[in-house]
């Protein structure tokens, strides 16, 4: 039987399944928690060289609409990061 994961007594469930890919961009992002974070460095911590540069931005809105619309804020013109209200969430889907 499959537990959910919880934060402060709250389910942390992503609104559909996330995919290994989508996994791996909030993992960078978890692992580089207050810091801005680049589409080329994105991409390639996550293991998406070989993919459209753009499927960086398709994993974020998946990720969006699985987190929350505030999850991960957009730095313009440098890049992503995942908001600190989120960080706890995002850890509990990882390690679940």
């Amino acid at each position: 039987m499959r537990t959910v994961p919880t934060v402060n007594g709250v389910a942390a469930v992503p609104s559909g399944p996330l995919g290994p890919h989508d996994l791996a961009v909030l993992r960078v992002l978890v692992d580089n928690r207050g810091r801005v974070i680049g589409r080329s460095e994105l991409a390639r911590r996550a293991g998406l060289t070989e993919l459209n540069h753009r499927r960086c931005d398709s994993i974020l809105v998946t990720l969006r609409r699985s987190l929350g619309a505030t999850a991960i804020r957009t730095v313009r013109g440098r890049g992503w990061m995942l908001d600190p209200d989120t960080i706890a969430v995002a850890i509990a889907l990882l390690t679940h």
